[in-house]
């Protein structure tokens, strides 16, 4: 008897790395539920359906703000009566434009952050594992940053929120690995999403210079290893932090070579 298809809610769906990792979980056969609240939601949906043929049409959405715990709620009573089991979780969704020293950042903002990037995780979280715990299997996947270890200038918002997404991993694997469920943390750094495209050319081009690799990832190797981290093969990695930014999380001080040190602020085109 074939296995029953495994089901995936995924947050930001609508945005670069969102549209990838749906894509990549549909064409690994799992069913996806699609959260966001962008308009372009539907479209998004339908494309998945459209382009993976492996899902069987086993894409469905629901626009939410997840500032919001009841539109959470109603949200996933949505995807649960359209596709069934929910068997897993991504959480993409998450603010990164509040952007003020912290001297001057505001309140409102701030609990934004909170918010999107910290609450909604949570309460996703919360409102899932009693079922994977029921059905002994379960997968949640944290799109944390490597700013959640290293700050970001101007964003301490963000990288508060970044941090405690990766705290909560944690917590989740103590609790919940016993019961076949894993709970991991991704942490990206430069994707070449439409916003960090955006970026002037000399914050790019400085940004290239402190990343090993010397370019930006793409969305597709976000999702690659997000797929990876929701099948069957990943079921002894739990807790982990996976950094994916071309090996942008190392020490940049370079005291050996001044031809390096040079090399770092050479435009690249990447």
């Amino acid at each position: 008897m074939a296995e029953p298809r495994r089901n995936i809610v995924l947050t930001g769906a609508a945005g670069g790395i969102g549209r990838a990792i749906a894509g990549q979980l549909a064409r690994l056969g799992f069913g996806v539920g699609l959260i966001d609240l962008a308009p372009t939601l539907a479209a998004v949906a339908e494309e998945v359906a459209a382009d993976e043929p492996r899902s069987g049409g086993a894409v469905a959405w629901a626009r939410c703000d997840l500032s919001d715990g009841a539109q959470i709620h109603a949200a996933l009573e949505h995807l649960a009566a359209t596709l069934g089991n929910l068997d897993g979780l991504v959480n993409n969704a998450g603010i990164t434009a509040n952007i003020a020293p912290l001297v001057r950042m505001q309140p409102d903002k701030w609990q934004q952050e909170l918010d999107i990037n910290l609450t909604a995780p949570m309460r996703l979280a919360q409102a899932l594992l009693p079922g994977m715990v029921q059905r002994g299997w379960g997968r949640i996947v944290n799109i944390a940053s490597i700013a959640g270890r290293t700050g970001l200038y101007n964003q301490a918002g963000y990288s508060a929120t970044k941090a405690g997404l990766i705290g909560l991993t944690r917590a989740i694997t103590l609790e919940h690995a016993r019961h076949g469920i894993t709970c991991n943390a991704v942490l990206p750094g430069m994707i070449a999403t439409a916003p960090v495209l955006a970026l002037p050319p000399a914050i790019r081009d400085d940004a290239i210079g402190l990343i090993p690799a010397r370019r930006f990832g793409q969305p597709e190797d976000v999702a690659a290893l997000v797929g990876f981290l929701c099948g069957d093969s990943a079921g002894y990695i739990n807790g982990a932090e996976i950094d994916i930014g071309g090996g942008a999380h190392l020490g940049q001080i370079v005291l050996g070579s001044a031809r390096e040190v040079a090399s770092r602020r050479l435009p690249s085109g990447g």
